[in-house]
């Protein structure tokens, strides 16, 4: 096999576990790896990382549906608008600079690393703050199903365009704005919460890469491999991540999700 291909697999590995043992996190980290190890701009590694993730998001939401944990009905309330500004993001990376994309991207990695390690530490001493007031989005416990209202809606139609948007722009799939806004705005169990979120991603990643692809703008021959290797990362994921601490571990995906913060703005200067 030819190394460029295996160093292709290996990454999409990488990724795909990280998305399983951070329910979508490892995502975010697929555009940075690529710019890094493979020295591809933004705008070409951006619908490559979409295609990983709708492939690899797939799979943990068809697991999560036969689990019983998808909350379908939200996450494809979602998507609709998330797949409504997606290409907006997609049309917007196309024309701005690859360096003020990089330097973005490097902010959003900055807020979100600092944000996991804080709410991981929390965790760990036990002093997560309770909810004052009771989310817009609750649970009926007697069917199993979200009551919808006007501001539940609301609230999700926010996290889906927001996740969308970046998801064009950057090519992170949204999990990092799926996720909390779900923890935020419902009472929903993590396992749900995660399953949803990656429903969610499957669709609108998807979305970002037909749009890719339809526009001559993605490369197949990294996206494949890469798409095989972060599925293969996702399944070896969802088997370890009953035998690892989640706090733990999301205490160092932030640490190493710093870092890479950190060289990718080095990188760039």
């Amino acid at each position: 096999m030819d190394q460029s291909i295996l160093l292709i697999i290996l990454l999409g590995i990488f990724v795909g576990l990280l998305m399983g043992l951070t329910g979508a996190g490892g995502g975010i980290l697929s555009v940075p790896l690529l710019v890094f190890f493979l020295h591809l701009p933004m705008a070409q590694a951006s619908p490559i990382a979409l295609c990983a993730i709708a492939f690899s998001a797939s799979i943990g939401a068809v697991i999560g549906f036969k689990n019983h944990t998808l909350r379908y009905k939200a996450a494809i309330f979602m998507s609709i608008f998330g797949l409504i500004l997606s290409p907006v993001g997609l049309w917007i990376a196309k024309i701005i600079p690859n360096t003020p994309l990089i330097i973005l991207f490097s902010a959003i990695l900055f807020y979100t690393s600092i944000r996991l390690f804080h709410q991981a530490s929390q965790s760990i001493n036990g002093t997560v703050p309770k909810e004052k007031t009771p989310p817009p989005c609750k649970l009926d416990l007697s069917i199993g199903k979200l009551i919808w209202t006007v501001p539940c809606a609301r609230s999700l139609m926010y996290a889906g365009a927001g996740a969308g948007f970046l998801s064009g722009l950057l090519g992170v799939g949204g999990g990092f704005i799926i996720v909390p806004a779900l923890k935020k705005f419902t009472d929903l169990p993590m396992k749900s919460i995660v399953a949803t979120s990656l429903g969610v991603l499957a669709i609108v990643s998807s979305g970002g890469a037909i749009v890719s692809l339809a526009s001559g703008h993605l490369n197949i021959a990294i996206a494949l491999p890469f798409s095989l290797g972060s599925m293969l990362g996702l399944l070896m994921g969802k088997g370890l991540e009953k035998k690892i601490s989640g706090a733990r571990l999301q205490q160092l995906f932030a640490i190493f999700t710093f870092i890479v913060a950190i060289s990718l703005i080095v990188k760039t200067i």
